[in-house]
């Protein structure tokens, strides 16, 4: 059996802190704002992950109330993840994320992030896609206020 699921996380930007996308550290002036380490892409894609599964979305399972997830590596609840889908006997088919910003660029760490996420998730790199795209300017991302991430994933029965 196939099950797709979507997610979508944002984040305001905030003084202070990396900015972690994807898993990667990517150089700006600033991160964003968050309870973890704010990294957008990797909350989309563990949302899109447990909605195909039917497990919920990462605030249930990783609250923003328990100070135990305070400045966590996303990579280590993508991780979580990845072992709640084998206990449910899912394997994960492929994904495909979309980062929305106006700055910075996204295009020079693309493969970088496909290469860690892969490895997060015990998939190929090929299973794996991730592009970005700006708003032209509109709404908060154009306003280089923040960074907003859609996420679909394919799982099936391993």
């Amino acid at each position: 059996m196939m099950r797709i699921g979507h997610g979508y996380d944002a984040h305001v930007f905030a003084a202070g802190r990396p900015l972690v996308l994807g898993g990667v550290i990517i150089p700006h002036d600033q991160g964003l704002k968050a309870h973890s380490d704010g990294d957008a892409v990797i909350h989309a894609l563990c949302d899109a992950l447990l909605g195909a599964a039917g497990l919920g979305d990462i605030g249930r399972h990783f609250p923003d109330t328990d100070n135990s997830y305070s400045n966590i590596d996303s990579r280590i609840l993508l991780r979580r993840v990845r072992s709640m889908l084998a206990a449910q006997s899912l394997a994960i088919v492929n994904a495909d994320v979309t980062i929305l910003a106006q700055a910075p660029k996204m295009a020079p760490h693309i493969e970088a992030m496909r290469a860690t996420l892969a490895a997060d998730m015990g998939i190929e790199p090929h299973a794996i896609n991730v592009k970005a795209s700006t708003t032209e300017g509109m709404g908060f991302v154009g306003r280089k206020e923040g960074i907003a991430v859609h996420a679909v994933a394919l799982l099936t029965d391993a």
